[in-house]
């Protein structure tokens, strides 16, 4: 166990736990290290780029304030899988001991992503749940939120709402049109409740996938990068597709796999799975699109 009683009372009642040191200094430096490459080469690409995802879609993905002076790299899709220093973290970290103690001892890996926000982009994310994008035979996934730098108020912190996990789950369509995003009145409700969730780099934020939570544009001079690994109990089964399907998607990262699905009773709503290179576009902030 990584995880005190205590810690995990917080986790249960909140639907998020913030810990330091989930990864070791060199996990941290290899990943800030090939972060930094990254924000360099961008600048030389004016639109989605990189090795393709296994579905075709580009791994970076910068919004359309994007400019060799000012990069806007923001998403890097699935790293763990090409990318060794981000799939030792995924698999062999405390951070990942700390999900088992959680959900465990039986835990598979679903999806990563890196979300970044560099000084003067505008992206923000929008007020949602994670279940509605992965919905599952029953609730018990962990969304593994690693900071990759200092993460304060004024650089874009997560903002969630404690307790929400344990509430309905909110539509992210607007009629027929899937937004990725709860509606205006909603998302006014929540924000009259929201916490900011800040920590140094090396801390994970540990987040209940129907924990409603979101993000503003960073107002500060300093990067906001975020790990974001999304884990699930054994026997919790997909009931949609991966919205960022990978060649580690079901890979058992602890304890042993399951023969038996889990089922828990509850009404979802099916997403529609994007095409573009990332969720924000669904949400309505639009991918640099070159010259």
């Amino acid at each position: 166990m990584v995880l005190s009683a205590n810690q995990k009372t917080e986790f249960w009642r909140d639907g998020c736990l913030v810990v330091e040191n989930a990864v070791t200094k060199d996990q941290l430096a290899a990943m800030r290290s090939l972060m930094a490459e990254w924000t360099e080469e961008s600048r030389s690409h004016s639109k989605p780029y990189g090795p393709p995802t296994i579905d075709g879609r580009p791994r970076f993905d910068m919004g359309t304030e994007h400019s060799p002076e000012k990069p806007a790299l923001r998403r890097i899709n699935n790293p763990s899988d090409i990318y060794s220093p981000f799939r030792d973290v995924m698999e062999n970290s405390a951070m990942t001991d700390m999900v088992a103690d959680l959900i465990g001892p039986d835990v598979k890996f679903h999806h990563c992503k890196i979300n970044q926000k560099l000084p003067g982009a505008a992206t923000e994310v929008h007020y949602h749940q994670d279940f509605l994008f992965t919905p599952h035979t029953n609730d018990d996934i962990v969304t593994a939120l690693l900071m990759l730098d200092d993460v304060d108020e004024t650089n874009g912190c997560l903002k969630v709402v404690p307790g929400s996990h344990k509430g309905p789950l909110y539509s992210l369509f607007e009629g027929d049109v899937f937004t990725g995003r709860m509606a205006a009145e909603v998302t006014s409700s929540m924000k009259e409740r929201d916490v900011p969730v800040t920590g140094k780099a090396g801390s994970v934020c540990l987040m209940h996938t129907r924990l409603a939570h979101g993000s503003d544009p960073s107002l500060s001079v300093n990067p906001r990068g975020l790990y974001i690994c999304v884990y699930t109990a054994a026997d919790a089964v997909p009931i949609a597709q991966n919205p960022m399907p990978n060649e580690n998607e079901g890979r058992i990262v602890r304890g042993v796999k399951k023969r038996k699905a889990r089922l828990s009773p509850a009404i979802v709503e099916l997403p529609e799975q994007p095409k573009s290179a990332s969720f924000f576009t669904v949400q309505g902030q639009a991918s640099a699109r070159g010259d």
